[in-house]
């Protein structure tokens, strides 16, 4: 058996979101002596780069949380053309969604439906198209941008399990990302329907969007969906959430993409060109949406 095959196995039985709530707190915590040593250890350990920051200093952190959702200067990273990544992170697997399915890792596959919670209407919109998966490593930047400009239309959470998702569990963990608790963002772009899926992971902390706040944890009661009747409008490159913690981004176009490399598992930051999309009608507008609603 290998390391990674074990190292999955042994994350079963975990208490997954018991221990990343307790990682949580301890992230938060506001007392000088431990947060700064939290934060220098871990800048050591991952070989953070502090001169990206627009604070470069780890003492002026007021938690080891701030620290990790730090901004980066302005001119950090510059905004490419076409499709862009939505973070700094490896880019994993890309490519055209197949039959309705996703490429996690070699012999690993999930459904769009599963990965947007069972809304098969939704998922239908993507079949044919593409999607791409960015994995932020503990050393990123963490915040999360847009890759294309695109008006929010409805935003669900996904409860479920909470697994690492570093390569060595995506090898070995079926369907991960249709598993783990997630945040699913639909958008209407100039180029149709696009989804943004924040992935939870073990001892992330929680997930943050720029319109609600913090999203992630919440009681496990189920799927809640909420509708935007106010527009909430965001141009390519701007924020739009970040991760307490690292995590994974999905992201699934109803258009074909195309790629800029076939090269995987090579590093990228937030603003690099992936690929272009082609333009096709305009996506329903927000207007024509429901007003504000949640189900459970």
């Amino acid at each position: 058996m290998t390391l990674a095959k074990l190292f999955s196995l042994i994350q079963y039985p975990l208490p997954h979101h018991a221990l990343s709530r307790l990682m949580g707190r301890l992230a938060d915590c506001r007392v000088a002596w431990i947060k700064d040593l939290a934060i220098r250890t871990f800048i050591r350990r991952f070989g953070v780069d502090m001169t990206e920051a627009r604070q470069p200093d780890p003492g002026a952190y007021a938690s080891f949380n701030d620290f990790f959702t730090r901004p980066l200067k302005e001119d950090a990273r510059p905004i490419g053309e076409g499709l862009v990544s939505p973070a700094d992170g490896t880019l994993s697997r890309f490519g055209a969604i197949e039959s309705g399915r996703l490429i996690q890792a070699k012999g690993r596959e999930f459904t769009v439906t599963e990965l947007l919670g069972g809304d098969s209407t939704a998922a239908s919109r993507f079949h044919g198209g593409s999607f791409a998966t960015v994995y932020l490593s503990p050393r990123d930047y963490h915040r999360v941008h847009m890759p294309v400009t695109g008006t929010l239309r409805e935003m669900t959470y996904v409860p479920g399990r909470l697994f690492s998702v570093n390569t060595a569990t995506t090898g070995h963990v079926p369907r991960l990302f249709a598993r783990n608790e997630r945040l699913v963002c639909h958008f209407d772009t100039e180029h149709g329907p696009m989804v943004l899926v924040l992935v939870g992971a073990m001892i992330v902390a929680g997930i943050e969007t720029v319109w609600a706040g913090q999203i992630t944890p919440l009681p496990r009661r189920g799927i809640q969906r909420i509708r935007f009747n106010t527009p909430v409008h965001l141009e390519k490159g701007a924020e739009m959430g970040r991760f307490k913690l690292g995590s994974t981004v999905v992201m699934a176009f109803a258009e074909s993409v195309d790629f800029v490399s076939g090269k995987r598992e090579r590093k990228v930051q937030m603003g690099e060109r992936l690929g272009s999309l082609s333009l096709s009608e305009p996506a329903q507008t927000l207007s024509e949406k429901t007003d504000p609603e949640r189900t459970r």
